[in-house]
């Protein structure tokens, strides 16, 4: 090898190898990439990688010559715009807050048959009867087959207007031309615009409608509710921005086996979001439900073994539920644990707790858990009446009558304090339990409300014994 070539190798073996650099970043993130992937590995969104290299040349928007708006002084704003409207359902307008915000764009989502087009359509309906304008945009159904539901549910109104279209041009045309005070779009991702390239429910198609819409509706002060679809684990299909973009994000929750429907507010410009909304779905409609406690409760005469009675809290709403546990021996290698309304793991966490520190004989055992009227016990505060279900299902002893547990188990045996007992003690006392088995607090004691005894329990072996009612027992 000659001087020179050495020199050569030497030459190009000296140099360092840089990594290359990200040429496209995620907007919502900010991950970098090499080259350009359709999905950020950083937060999961569709479609948000767009190229940083690009080169620029300083800002291309300049100062607009005049202003439609000038800047106003704050105290001179008219407020009276922007005070939310009753829609006439007093569920939805606890989630939302007090009612609709003129200009507001809403966003329901919900998996396929839980009730979002009957709710919107009923309040579409609602606001048509008190002599707004309602232009209801179904892009899924036929117009005659949302006319047979409205029949069904009782929604014709006469300034309720009815159109089926897909493309997005056409859906303002209707806004132009209709003008209407609230807008329902059913659903979002079947619109499509002719001038942005992609499917309908793409991403880019799902920005350009959504961002069309939302500027409508703030130019109009027009009230707008779209639906939206869910993917398979529950999420809101499409990009992360839609969620950004609209005031207003509804869960619309419910199983198909049961009539209860829960509306819960994941983002809330204008209001709370740890209220939630109770309907009831019939065929001839939806109904809201300002007391469902009686729908999680038996209404059997009697107390039977394996059953305890709970306060939970759904937002800020306390709801009864009744938990049922049957208990019986298993002829498998592996007894059975199935749950219904409860968290499998938290019934695993429980059954653990009860063998280790009562010395409670389950290992061959079946354990069966289910609550009443499809409502689900899942926070922590449901761990106490869940164990004295159990104990009373094994023991084949019923427990004290009108009692209701509260309290979350611990690993070792004890009873924790839960949050908004005052409130959990109050709904209890207003449907007619006497008796509340609550963890003994170290400072301030709960307050009783009045015709209530509470019973103040430390560990998991004593709040078996106190809630025990050894007079009645079963063969």
């Amino acid at each position: 090898m000659t001087r020179a070539s050495v020199q050569v190798v030497a030459t190009s073996t000296s140099k360092t190898v840089r990594p290359p650099r990200a040429t496209y970043q995620c907007v919502e993130c900010g991950w970098g990439a090499t080259k350009w992937v359709g999905r950020c590995g950083e937060c999961q969104a569709w479609g948000t990688l767009v190229d940083a290299a690009a080169p620029t040349s300083g800002p291309r928007t300049s100062a607009a010559t005049s202003l439609r708006r000038p800047a106003q002084p704050i105290g001179d704003i008219d407020i009276e715009t922007a005070r939310a409207q009753s829609t006439g359902v007093p569920e939805f307008d606890r989630v939302l807050g007090g009612g609709l915000v003129p200009g507001a764009v809403v966003l329901v989502a919900g998996e396929p048959g839980a009730g979002k087009s009957t709710l919107l359509l009923d309040v579409a309906a609602r606001a048509a009867q008190r002599g707004q304008t309602v232009l209801y945009v179904t892009g899924e159904e036929s117009a005659g087959q949302v006319r047979l539901r409205a029949e069904r549910i009782g929604a014709l109104a006469p300034r309720l207007l009815l159109a089926a279209e897909t493309d997005l041009s056409a859906v303002l045309a209707q806004v132009e031309r209709a003008t209407p005070a609230l807008l329902v779009v059913d659903s979002v991702q079947t619109i499509a615009s002719a001038q942005v390239d992609g499917t309908a429910g793409g991403v880019s198609q799902i920005r350009e409608v959504a961002a069309a819409l939302i500027a409508v509706s703030k130019e109009r002060s027009m009230s707008t509710l779209l639906v939206g679809h869910v993917t398979k684990d529950g999420s809101l299909a499409g990009p992360r921005v839609l969620e950004h973009l609209v005031d207003v994000v509804c869960q619309f929750e419910g199983e198909r086996h049961t009539r209860l429907r829960l509306l819960r507010a994941v983002k809330n410009r204008y209001g709370p979001t740890d209220e939630v909304g109770c309907f009831d779905l019939t065929e001839t409609g939806i109904e809201g439900l300002a007391d469902p406690s009686g729908l999680f409760l038996s209404h059997e005469s009697g107390h039977v073994p394996g059953t305890c009675v709970t306060i939970t809290l759904e937002g800020r709403r306390p709801l009864a539920t009744e938990i049922q546990a049957l208990v019986a021996g298993s002829p498998l290698a592996n007894p059975r644990r199935t749950t219904s309304g409860v968290d499998s793991s938290r019934l695993a966490m429980v059954l653990a707790v009860l063998q280790r520190r009562l010395s409670a004989r389950l290992a061959d055992q079946d354990v069966y858990v289910s609550t009443i009227g499809g409502a689900r016990a899942g926070e922590p505060a449901a761990d106490l009446a869940l164990a004295l279900a159990v104990v009373s299902s094994r023991e084949n002893l019923a427990l004290r009558p009108r009692l209701v547990a509260l309290g979350e188990v611990g690993l070792a045996g004890e009873i924790r304090p839960v949050s908004g007992l005052a409130r959990r003690l109050s709904e209890a006392a207003r449907l007619g339990f006497t008796t509340a088995v609550v963890p003994r607090h170290p400072g301030d004691r709960p307050v009783a409300p009045a015709g209530m005894q509470l019973i103040e329990v430390g560990d998991l072996a004593e709040a078996v014994a106190r809630s025990r009612e050894p007079q009645v027992r079963t063969t």
